[in-house]
């Protein structure tokens, strides 16, 4: 699909409204408020006085502020909105927005599941406006860094993540049922994607809990995923492992043909190679920032960006996959998540225009891949 582009200059700043004032949505604020590219409008939170005090702390007193943020929008002219609500309100707060004519840059994941996450991107064909899922760490210098390297290495056998902290959130994470695979596993899946330039095929996970666990889920898992052309993607990791802890993107390992690159997660990746491999240039994206950046150049040209919904909703699949496996205690196909997945979606729709789009899917895989259905705007 293609989607609207939207004028912005740097004299003339995308005007955005953010949906969203917890702890994120300050975090998106200061970052749009640092940036010479975006302007905040508008602030909305079902608490208005949160969104109130997210603008004060930012500098910004006298931004509007309320509890829908599409009618926020129509008030203040935003040309887009940011959504940083909780992953619940994803789809309806993005829903409405993409049919109030706005383009949308939401945070992970999509949407809570992969059905709901389908009708996202059925509403972005629908409406022509694009939306783009910030998958942060994919605006990472040294991620980018690692992806230029393994793109040198030829064919690759394998890739690992270890991802092994300890942390206690309280709160919700700790009643969850699976807090490492459901809250943090999604963003090294989509990073493995982003490296590959691959698919998943399927997967065969295990979960379970060490006796000394703080969470009522369980907090250790190991998932082997098989991509695209063969390559294994493994990811072993635990919300609950004192010392020696990770960085917060993991610790990498790809394994070529013509060598192997590492990476610690927190310093430039490292080669160890055959024959003349040139180091890559550095990125000029970094975290949400990278991502904001992205998303406001997508709006000026009409490229579709890296993020683009299609591309993203493959991330919570593999999620989804991951989890079912460790329920049946069998390798799940990605393809039958999408499909039950779609199946639902069909269900529960309840926008006509968008159950029309679901409905002249030829393939939901090929609609994913390909960025939409062809003739759609």
């Amino acid at each position: 699909m293609t989607f609207r582009t939207v004028r912005s200059t740097a004299d003339e700043p995308l005007r955005v409204v953010l949906a969203g004032a917890g702890s994120m949505g300050r975090a998106w604020l200061a970052t749009v408020i640092a940036s010479a590219e975006a302007e905040v409008v508008g602030v909305a939170d079902l608490d208005p006085a949160v969104a109130r005090a997210a603008a004060a702390a930012a500098g910004r007193p006298e931004v509007p502020v309320g509890t829908d943020a599409v009618a926020l929008a129509r008030r203040t002219g935003a040309q887009a909105l940011i959504n940083v609500t909780v992953p619940e309100a994803h789809h309806p707060v993005t829903t409405a927005a993409l049919l109030a004519g706005l383009p949308v840059l939401g945070e992970k994941p999509v949407a809570e599941d992969v059905s709901r996450a389908l009708s996202l991107a059925a509403a972005a064909e629908l409406t022509g406006e694009l939306f783009m899922v910030s998958q942060s760490r994919r605006w990472n210098p040294q991620l980018s860094a690692l992806r230029a390297m393994t793109g040198q290495l030829g064919a690759i056998g394998g890739v690992t993540t270890e991802f092994f902290r300890s942390e206690r959130f309280g709160g919700f994470r700790e009643q969850m049922r699976h807090p490492l695979l459901v809250d943090m596993a999604i963003h090294a899946f989509d990073a493995a994607r982003f490296l590959l330039g691959a698919e998943p095929v399927s997967v065969y996970c295990q979960t379970y809990n060490p006796s000394w666990s703080w969470y009522a889920g369980d907090a250790n898992a190991t998932a082997v995923f098989e991509m695209d052309g063969g390559t294994r993607y493994v990811f072993t990791g635990s919300w609950c492992s004192p010392g020696a802890v990770t960085s917060w993107n993991g610790a990498w390992r790809v394994s070529g043909e013509r060598g192997t690159a590492l990476w610690n997660g927190d310093d430039e990746p490292v080669l160890d190679a055959q024959g003349d491999i040139g180091r890559p240039d550095p990125s000029p994206y970094s975290g949400i920032a990278g991502a904001l950046r992205v998303f406001v150049e997508a709006l000026r040209t009409g490229d579709r960006p890296s993020g683009e919904v299609h591309e993203n909703v493959m991330s919570l699949a593999m999620v989804e996959a991951a989890v079912r496996s460790a329920a049946s205690g069998r390798t799940e196909l990605v393809g039958d998540v999408l499909e039950s997945a779609y199946a639902r979606a069909l269900r529960d729709e309840e926008h006509a225009g968008v159950r029309r789009v679901l409905e002249g899917w030829p393939s939901v895989r090929d609609v994913l891949s390909g960025g939409g259905t062809p003739g759609l705007p």
